[in-house]
């Protein structure tokens, strides 16, 4: 029942560059870089990624990753090995935080820090088991100095729900987790029609769609009632193992949009008191969220993120 029902899909790789040095357009297009002085890049917030790890030496990624642990049985399940083989979770994890180092992309938030939580292997499978048990690790980290996860970003889903994943999706969200999910890449264009991922489609889980560098939904995006923003999800550039850079496609792509969007926004709350936190990044996602009316409210949300 909990073994091998959480997937990925590792993308297609549009375009792969060895070397380049760029700000990725996206960033201005969701006006990050306009809030970095006044949030110091996210400087401290920890962002747990549960995905398919990490290649922790990528000179673009190494020096944000503050720690990881593996759940899956890749490397024979030696938990503090957690490399990723298929490319997935690298390329999340730099769309939320790439280094600004004038050596490749930069992400979102590029000072804040990355908990790499391994729950998918590198045949792009995982099982509830090890989400579950990712969240709860995610829950009870405590850095070096005394840092906690902040938020947590799922670019993975499941076709169905099951109670005990359903119960530590709540319990992170009481203790103050920004949660946020891709929508899945089910969709067949049709916006009647409704497509359902998890942990994507909790109430208590941000959930992330994409659109096309024109702003129109994305034909693979799911729609739902329970969707709530878009992001960028087409020809996302970031990092990819063997110290790539390389576009991919897919809601995997738009999630750590909000993700590294979250690690801003929490760097802006006056109040010390965390369990506010999912509501206060909720409510700035959505007094700023550009409204895209001319779509249905299923297929983009509250509308395109913005932070500005």
């Amino acid at each position: 029942m909990i073994n091998n029902e959480i997937i990925v899909n590792p993308g297609k790789i549009v375009k792969l560059f060895k070397t380049l040095s760029t700000v990725p357009d996206n960033l201005d297009k969701i006006r990050a870089r306009e809030i970095w002085d006044e949030t110091d890049q996210g400087s401290g917030i920890i962002v747990a990624v549960l995905d398919s790890g990490i290649q922790t030496n990528h000179p673009s990624l190494k020096r944000n990753i503050i720690g990881g642990f593996n759940f899956t049985e890749d490397d024979e399940g030696k938990t503090e090995i957690y490399n990723d083989y298929i490319g997935h979770g690298t390329h999340v994890s730099g769309i939320i935080a790439a280094l600004d180092n004038n050596k490749g992309v930069v992400g979102v938030a590029p000072k804040s820090n990355l908990l790499v939580l391994k729950v998918i292997d590198k045949h792009g499978k995982g099982s509830f088991r090890s989400l579950i048990n990712a969240i709860n690790y995610a829950m009870e980290w405590v850095g070096p100095y005394g840092e906690k996860v902040s938020v947590i970003n799922m670019s993975l889903g499941a076709t169905k729900s099951i109670e005990e994943l359903r119960k530590v999706i709540k319990m992170a969200h009481s203790k103050g987790i920004v949660l946020i999910a891709a929508a899945g890449n089910e969709g067949d264009g049709d916006k009647e029609t409704n497509e359902i991922s998890y942990p994507g489609f909790y109430k208590e889980v941000i959930q992330v769609g994409s659109i096309s560098e024109a702003l129109t939904p994305s034909e693979f995006s799911n729609s739902n009632d329970n969707l709530d923003f878009v992001g960028p999800g087409e020809n996302i550039l970031s990092t990819h193992i063997n110290n790539d850079f390389v576009e991919l496609t897919g809601t995997s792509m738009a999630a750590p949009f909000v993700a590294g969007s979250a690690a801003l926004i929490l760097k802006l709350k006056n109040s010390n008191e965390p369990r506010l936190n999912p509501i206060y990044v909720y409510d700035y996602l959505l007094k700023h969220a550009l409204p895209l009316k001319e779509f249905s409210i299923n297929q983009v949300g509250n509308g395109f993120i913005q932070l500005k």
